[in-house]
């Protein structure tokens, strides 16, 4: 095995390399999320390697074919790195598991392996991956099975396995599993952590220095903005706002929630009343769309414009005070 590899693959295979169960809290499934769990107990999951048939040819999506349309379409300095990298483990494996020594620069590599050519099915089609809840260690620097599942993991090979527990979570339709590679993992759940504490901070900010400002917010985030006037409590628009940012609400992201928590906070204040009023303005009808998809002021007949910022850019142009003021002053009637 050559350096590099093994510097990719430390020997702590305990904490560093797994394939694990994936699921989401707030994703009804049969009750299991509740406990942590993807499968019931004793449920395994067993997939073989996939493959694509060409004109009665399999192509096995191994990660280690210098041929496939993935490598082929590469820049070519990033082309060359790949085929050296996909070289030197084949010539690896083929030794280790055929006794089969191939220089990797030999000019004849591919016609002198004997095991790992792309088109052996009678290896590649019993490539096999079985998994359950509990995490199934790989150790690819010393198992050379470990370290194929890993090529091929890596290679879209398993569709039970997403690639990452990054791609798991952005996936429209979520694996039962995902590749650990535990300090890339633990990175990505903590952007959401870190993301959310910085929103909370920035709520209790508000709570304790800038109540008109949280007022604002919370019109503009909370779907049913109307519910808020100037005489409800502080505490119910801290305790809407703080659900809304841990996905206790419509929403169920976290991170996508402390984002836009954090995106509307940095409006300077006229511009967030202004978007409040907006929202309202939609709400009670006093501003709506017509056929031509333009947004008109109802009882003047004044376009606006298409979206909510129009609005609110048309809104700040002085010379549209007397509208502005029209709408202003008809929804904070509905604030009092």
């Amino acid at each position: 095995m050559s350096v590099t590899i093994v510097d990719r693959y430390p020997q702590n295979k305990k904490g560093t390399l797994s394939i694990k169960s994936y699921f989401d809290p707030n994703v009804s499934n049969m009750g299991l999320e509740s406990y942590g769990l993807s499968l019931f107990d004793g449920v395994f999951h067993e997939e073989q390697l996939a493959c694509l048939e060409v004109n009665g040819i399999k192509r096995y999506l191994t990660g280690l074919n210098e041929f496939a349309p993935d490598v082929k379409f590469l820049p070519e300095v990033d082309r060359e790195a790949k085929i050296k990298e996909i070289r030197r483990v084949v010539s690896q494996l083929e030794k280790e598991l055929a006794a089969n020594v191939v220089n990797p620069d030999d000019a004849e590599f591919w016609n002198k392996i004997k095991l790992l050519r792309p088109d052996n099915d009678d290896f590649w089609s019993k490539i096999v991956i079985r998994v359950g809840n509990d995490p199934l260690y790989l150790d690819p620097a010393t198992d050379p099975y470990d370290l194929i599942k890993l090529y091929a993991i890596e290679a879209g090979g398993f569709s039970i396995v997403a690639k990452s527990y990054d791609e798991a979570r952005k996936m429209s339709k979520a694996p039962k599993f995902y590749l650990d590679k535990m300090e890339e993992t633990v990175t990505v759940k903590t952007e959401t952590k870190k993301t959310r504490n910085k929103a909370l901070a920035e709520l209790q900010k508000m709570f304790d220095k800038n109540q008109t400002k949280l007022f604002y917010v919370a019109k503009i985030i909370d779907i049913d903005s109307a519910q808020y006037k100037k005489s409800t409590p502080n505490d119910i628009l801290y305790d809407n706002m703080d659900k809304y940012i841990n996905g206790e609400t419509v929403d169920r992201d976290k991170k996508k929630c402390a984002e836009r928590f954090l995106d509307v906070a940095e409006n300077d204040l006229t511009t967030l009343k202004l978007r409040a009023i907006v929202r309202d303005a939609g709400t009670y009808k006093y501003i709506v769309t017509k056929s031509d998809g333009f947004i008109y002021h109802l009882s003047s007949s004044t376009m606006l414009g298409k979206t909510s910022s129009d609005i609110v850019e048309f809104l700040k142009n002085p010379l549209n005070q007397d509208v502005a003021d029209a709408i202003i002053n008809k929804v904070e009637q509905h604030w009092k």
